[in-house]
């Protein structure tokens, strides 16, 4: 078994900052909206559709930046390699959120945070791309989900940031610190470029193979075994498929084209689409809007969403944890229809007490939405991420990973830029919307996700009809498939077959050197 290291932990920790930045700057805009200095400067009267469009705007062109970053991650992942891809995107991050924090008028508001999202929407999609590529297979669930848990964390700064920047006397410094803070965390991602190793799929693809050992080498050894058996096995592994993969195209188009290319570009962009229909940026987004209309007054608002976000975080680390126990497809199975049910019951409370003196109405309403973000943190913020980054080859994960962040982005898109509005003019209804969604995305995760929980990625394509050049035993041998095709069952079990099989031991010589 290919070993987890320290060092691998680390490293990967390191880069989930990716999502971390994202999200901090991401999420401070729903503390922005509840700071009153922040419609005093720009004019806005907060209890106007106007505003609401308004905001609305700044929300969506931010979102549509970051899709666009996400689809353009796929060609400079592959291009620049990831390292240097994700130096670039902390650079175009850091120039965006300077000017955003140093915003002048709604224009140049708007145009640059457009500009900040094109930047964090490249560092987000790269950091399950990394942490994917560099994790062991029984632990890539964990490693791949700090996606998620960054993110919340993300979450949690901007939220407890903006609850205490409420309080500044300076009206303009309420709006203006909690942005100009989100240009810390692009800031230490670029310097920390430097000493982290680049993937060592990446320089696989690119023939680098001697490099590309040393590195697996390094993050997966294993001190009970003096020969790195397993290291040396993901390395011939690694290399055979990818040069077989590397006899196809691997383009956007060539994705399409291919049947199960085709079907793993669906899985991936409906996936992360689905979990947009959770309402998740929805309702996050919006927090301080909820909270008002259930009658919280002053700093309340905000302080509720700093609550919110930290329950959030606590079941999110223990996804992340739990998503190699449980497996992928159990925790979507289990998650969609119970988020389904909570959101029901919202609905119906919203619609019972909203506007009325009811504090006991009210206040059932609040549990519901904290009951919401846990059972969407625990079971699908981080398994998500990590199964979406799985399921395609070396030669075209960069770019399946952009599409199913851009599907990210375009429903993050879709659910809040109208948000504002909805919850001013059709309130509880909204959330029958996001009720129904998750009824059709059960259906569909049931009949179309396979189980990947533990499989190396390069075995992962038979699940798919794919070709699997090299089996890895689970005690870190090698088993070569010769003319024979060896397919998996949807749990992940394997089929027996006929053919002739080989096994290597021991130290391998490394393909290509």
């Amino acid at each position: 078994m290919v070993n987890l290291t320290g060092y691998n932990f680390a490293i990967a920790l390191f880069v989930a900052a990716g999502g971390y930045t994202y999200a901090y700057a991401y999420a401070v805009f729903a503390t922005v909206i509840g700071e009153p200095g922040f419609y005093s400067y720009f004019n806005l009267d907060p209890t106007s559709d106007y505003a609401a469009s308004i905001i609305g705007a700044m929300s969506a062109l931010f979102a549509a930046g970051a899709g666009i970053g996400a689809l353009v991650q796929g060609w400079t992942s592959d291009w620049l390699g990831r390292r240097l891809a994700l130096a670039v995107a902390s650079i175009i991050s850091l120039v965006g959120s300077a000017c955003v924090a140093g915003a002048v008028n709604v224009a140049m508001f708007i145009v640059f945070r457009f500009v900040q999202g094109f930047g964090l929407g490249q560092c987000f999609a790269m950091v399950p791309l990394y942490t994917t590529e560099v994790a062991p297979p029984h632990r890539r669930g964990l490693l791949a989900g700090l996606t998620g848990a960054s993110i919340v964390t993300g979450y949690v700064t901007s939220a407890w940031v903006g609850y205490g920047a409420y309080f500044a006397k300076d009206p303009t410094m309420q709006w203006r610190l909690p942005l100009g803070i989100s240009c810390l965390a692009p800031l230490l991602l670029l310097i920390g470029t430097y000493w982290i190793p680049e993937s060592p799929r990446y320089l696989t693809l690119v023939g680098r193979k001697e490099e590309a050992l040393e590195i697996l080498l390094k993050i997966h050894h294993d001190p009970n075994d003096s020969n790195d058996t397993a290291a040396h096995a993901e390395a011939l592994q690694i290399s055979r498929q990818v040069d077989f993969d590397k006899e196809q195209k691997s383009g956007y188009l060539e994705m399409l084209k291919k049947p199960s290319w085709r079907k793993r570009s669906l899985i991936a962009f409906g996936l992360m689409f689905a979990t947009q229909s959770t309402g998740c940026l929805g309702i996050t987004t919006f927090q301080v809007v909820i909270y008002e209309a259930l009658g919280l007054e002053n700093s309340m608002p905000l302080l509720m969403y700093g609550v919110y976000v930290t329950v959030a975080a606590v079941f999110n680390y223990a996804g992340a944890y739990s998503v190699d126990l449980v497996g992928r497809r159990r925790m979507f199975l289990i998650g969609y229809p119970l988020i389904a049910v909570i959101l029901l019951i919202e609905a119906l409370l919203q619609k019972s007490f909203v506007g009325t003196t009811n504090q006991g109405g009210n206040a059932a309403c609040v549990v519901f939405v904290f009951l919401y973000i846990s059972a969407y943190s625990f079971f699908l913020d981080p398994a998500q991420f990590v199964y979406v980054s799985e399921i395609f080859p070396t030669t075209i994960r960069a770019k399946g990973v952009g599409i199913a962040f851009f599907a990210y982005f375009v429903g993050a898109i879709t659910y809040t830029a109208p948000a504002a509005v909805a919850f001013k003019n059709i309130g509880w209804k909204m959330y029958m919307v996001w009720f129904s969604c998750n009824i059709v995305s059960t259906i569909l995760i049931y009949f179309f996700i396979p189980e990947t929980t533990g499989i190396s990625l390069e075995e992962i394509g038979a699940l798919f009809g794919d070709k699997v050049v090299l089996h890895m035993a689970n005690d870190g041998h090698i088993v070569e498939l010769e003319n024979k095709t060896e397919n998996l069952t949807g749990n992940g079990d394997r089929v027996s077959s006929s053919g002739k099989e080989g096994t290597h031991s021991g130290e391998f010589e490394f393909a290509g050197k």
